[in-house]
């Protein structure tokens, strides 16, 4: 992904994971300044004031984006999370199916966040980043679940732009973000419900489990 025909300037020393969870440092995509930034975040985020009231968000629902809460990480803290795929899972308790999501075309995604991030912050839960859901819309399997707003690289980068109003961007994410067509997914093995367990083999497709 370019920025205005520039390649972004990589800061990030996160390693790639196929099981990345909340609470760790993440590649995340930021303009400072003029320029296309790649650097680490805490995936994760709790503003100070909100640190014996609230616990710490992970995701922001869009229908929420333009509350008091999120409203100044909307103006002035919009960032891409870049994956290839995620997990969602189905089934009842003790016999959950996992599955791996990912673009038809197996391109990279970008995923809208919004953060406080800033390597002059010191509190990792207060300079971290959410990941924006489309809570009404469901996940692609489970429709209890929460689906990340993924963009085109040219959505991505109009999401990006410091000159797009909060309200602005709230209806980008409503208007452009790819739809359930642009998707595909398979069965995984449910080594992936660990968080110590790394590696491609956890995103390789599987026989439906029993």
């Amino acid at each position: 992904m370019h920025w205005r025909g520039a390649e972004p300037r990589v800061a990030s020393q996160a390693a790639p994971s196929y099981n990345a969870p909340p609470g760790t440092w993440r590649a995340l995509m930021r303009v400072v300044g003029d320029q296309l930034v790649v650097e680490d975040a805490f995936w994760g985020y709790r503003a100070s004031w909100a640190a014996d009231k609230l616990p710490i968000a992970i995701n922001a629902r869009l229908e929420k984006l333009t509350n008091r809460y999120w409203t100044p990480l909307l103006k002035a803290g919009r960032a891409i999370v870049p994956a290839d795929g995620w997990y969602e899972w189905t089934g009842e308790k003790g016999k959950k199916q996992p599955w791996h999501i990912h673009l038809k075309t197996r391109e990279p995604l970008f995923m809208a966040a919004i953060g406080a991030c800033g390597s002059e912050r010191e509190q990792a839960a207060e300079s971290g980043f959410v990941i924006v859901t489309a809570d009404a819309e469901g996940g692609m399997v489970d429709v209890h679940d929460r689906r990340p707003i993924v963009f085109s690289a040219e959505d991505a980068a109009l999401w990006l732009d410091p000159d797009l109003s909060a309200q602005q961007a709230e209806q980008l994410a409503r208007s452009v973000a790819l739809g359930p067509d642009a998707f595909e997914w398979h069965p995984v093995a449910r080594d992936v419900g660990r968080a110590s367990n790394d590696g491609p083999h956890l995103a390789a497709q599987r026989d439906l489990l029993a």
